[in-house]
């Protein structure tokens, strides 16, 4: 009992390191430079993923999406880091006001890739772009 009574006082006793400030981003991402995700076969797409956002949408917890003649589209691009092991280590979405959607897409990108990467030369850790088109009539 003495033993853990004087690793409590030493914990006690130890400073805690300061808090470290938030992390912001040095730059921003180059959408437009970064590569397509390398695929083998491309992501299927089905109703119920759509018919999530339009949930979103119509519980105001996002902006009213484009609506053409064909329907209403709304597009979440996404940047994906691969690391050295072609494994997904990273997604990040382009803001689109409407966090759920962008977690959702981020969760079907992870999802989408899992299995699927195109075979890389070079085994290095890299940054592609994708995107995800939800829409409906």
């Amino acid at each position: 009992m003495r033993g853990i009574a004087a690793f409590v006082a030493l914990i006690a006793a130890t400073p805690l390191p300061a808090q470290a400030p938030p992390v912001t981003p040095q730059r921003t991402i180059d959408w437009a430079a970064l590569p397509p995700l390398p695929l083998r076969e491309p992501p299927r797409m089905i109703p119920a993923m759509s018919q999530f956002v339009l949930r979103e949408v119509r519980a105001r917890r996002c902006p009213l999406p484009p609506h053409t003649p064909a329907g209403w589209r709304l597009r979440v691009e996404l940047a994906v880091l691969i690391d050295e092991e072609a494994e997904v280590r990273t997604i990040i979405p382009r803001a689109i006001n409407c966090p759920a959607v962008e977690q959702y897409a981020v969760g079907l990108v992870a999802s989408f890739a899992r299995a699927n990467l195109s075979p890389r030369a070079g085994g290095v850790a890299q940054w592609y772009q994708t995107a995800l088109e939800f829409g409906g009539r």
